[in-house]
């Protein structure tokens, strides 16, 4: 058997691939033939600098972008088939998108939980990027007015959310494949139990080349958009924006930084109080 290793030098190595190691795993253990096989993580013996690896199964995939038939239909199992542990969304170690870590703690709410992750990223890309106070107060209000009411209708009713296990970060870098059998493999994931939704939001980015309606549609085949379906898109637009702040923490300067800000104007707009208006659960 071959493998493939990881390794990073970064000061949040040993949490990133000690997450990395759990959350292959947490796939790898739903969907055995969807993820190469992960088999383990620690730090290796050099003195300076410390560094940290990640080991699973190698595979011999093609980087070409992912048939989406094969991979709307293959996700959607992965999405029906997971389980929660606890019942709960979440995960039950910090997980890492890129080097930087994500607010996973375990939440019964699903509007609660993405009010959290988003509150944590949007930390993170002030941090790098310095204070925008427009951004910062029309954030404010997604997180306080938009959230609970476009995924807080989600859970009322008498509708609710199951926990779905997510890839995470789900773009073409991600996916490959198999250059013998064809089969669709995911990696480097991030995973959270999440709205199922979630996991195709980032196909909505610019920087992406996932954008192809083509895509989403296939996934749509599997697995039909949650009630109020009219409200799926601007769901679609909302878990954009956690991979496009994401990013702008990762990469200081660039322009998604003022998409997101522009989505969330939109949604503010559409979703948020106004003077007279009461908030709508």
């Amino acid at each position: 058997m071959r493998f493939f290793v990881k390794c990073t030098t970064e000061k949040s190595g040993q949490a990133q691939l000690a997450g990395e190691f759990a959350v292959m795993s947490e796939l790898y253990k739903t969907i055995p033939s969807l993820v190469p096989r992960p088999q383990g993580h620690g730090r290796l013996y050099l003195e300076s600098p410390p560094t940290y690896f990640f080991i699973c199964e190698f595979v011999n995939i093609s980087d070409r972008l992912p048939d989406p038939v094969r991979l709307g239909a293959r996700l959607a199992e992965l999405h029906t088939t997971s389980v929660s542990p606890t019942g709960k969304f979440g995960f039950y170690v910090p997980t890492y998108d890129g080097k930087l870590p994500q607010i996973t703690d375990w939440d019964s709410s699903w509007a609660s939980f993405f009010g959290k992750l988003l509150t944590g990223i949007l930390r993170l890309d002030a941090e790098v990027n310095g204070p925008w106070k427009e951004l910062e107060d029309v954030a404010e209000r997604v997180v306080q007015e938009v959230i609970p009411r476009l995924l807080g209708v989600l859970e009322c009713d008498g509708r609710s959310v199951k926990p779905c296990l997510i890839h995470g970060d789900l773009w073409e870098g991600n996916i490959g494949t198999d250059l013998d059998t064809g089969e669709i493999y995911i990696f480097d994931a991030c995973s959270y139990y999440a709205h199922n939704e979630m996991e195709i939001g980032m196909w909505r980015t610019e920087h992406h080349r996932m954008k192809a309606k083509a895509y989403k549609r296939e996934y749509l085949r599997n697995i039909e958009p949650c009630e109020p379906v009219n409200e799926w898109d601007d769901r679609n637009r909302l878990y954009s924006d956690k991979t496009k702040l994401m990013y702008s923490a990762h990469v200081p300067g660039t322009k998604v930084r003022n998409q997101a800000y522009e989505d969330f104007v939109y949604l503010v707009e559409k979703y948020g109080v106004h003077p007279g208006q009461a908030q709508v659960h």
